[in-house]
């Protein structure tokens, strides 16, 4: 089984709750766009942070290229909202865990681009319209082949993805005003 299907399958739960919740989300109006991105702060900025502070780059040589916490700080302002306060901190004390982790937010690139097509011309698009630079996705997915072998990195990669999906979800059920299921 590859280190993907590994991630896939051992966050699907995790993913399709953070889906089905976000989903919930008018993005065409735009007090809950706003609502949206504040959630999407709350979660995606200390994973950002934390990723950064364990400088993946050591692995991911493009790392800073793949940041996108400025473009959706950018769009908060433009909509006059103030930065959101994190989740929670998270730190990494290992390299399986941060790419957990990024295989998450970067994932999450790729659910923004579908989610952009709802949004009006007029709302700040930074943050879901940011693509990654071809072929960043493949990348990334040899590097984790590469360095996440063995059950125990899997495994710290995994505890790390489910971590940064309920992050997210508590995020999203706080402005949603969801209860947990």
């Amino acid at each position: 089984m590859s280190v993907r299907a590994a991630l896939r399958g051992g966050t699907a739960r995790h993913h399709e709750r953070v889906d089905a919740l976000f989903g919930g989300f008018d993005l065409r109006d735009p007090g809950e766009y706003g609502r949206f991105l504040i959630a999407q702060a709350e979660a995606f900025l200390p994973i950002e942070a934390a990723i950064d502070a364990h400088d993946i780059a050591h692995l991911v040589a493009d790392w800073p290229s793949r940041r996108r916490g400025d473009r959706l700080r950018q769009d908060l302002r433009e909509l006059g909202l103030p930065l959101a306060m994190p989740m929670a901190e998270m730190t990494f004390t290992d390299d399986a865990s941060a790419l957990g982790a990024l295989y998450v937010i970067e994932g999450s690139r790729l659910g923004g681009a579908l989610l952009k097509r709802n949004l009006p011309a007029d709302l700040p698009q930074n943050f879901l319209g940011t693509k990654g630079r071809p072929g960043s996705w493949p990348k990334l997915l040899e590097i984790l082949d590469e360095y996440l072998y063995g059950t125990v990195r899997i495994g710290l990669a995994l505890q790390a993805a489910r971590a940064a999906f309920a992050c997210f979800e508590a995020a999203g059920r706080r402005h949603l005003g969801a209860e947990p299921a």
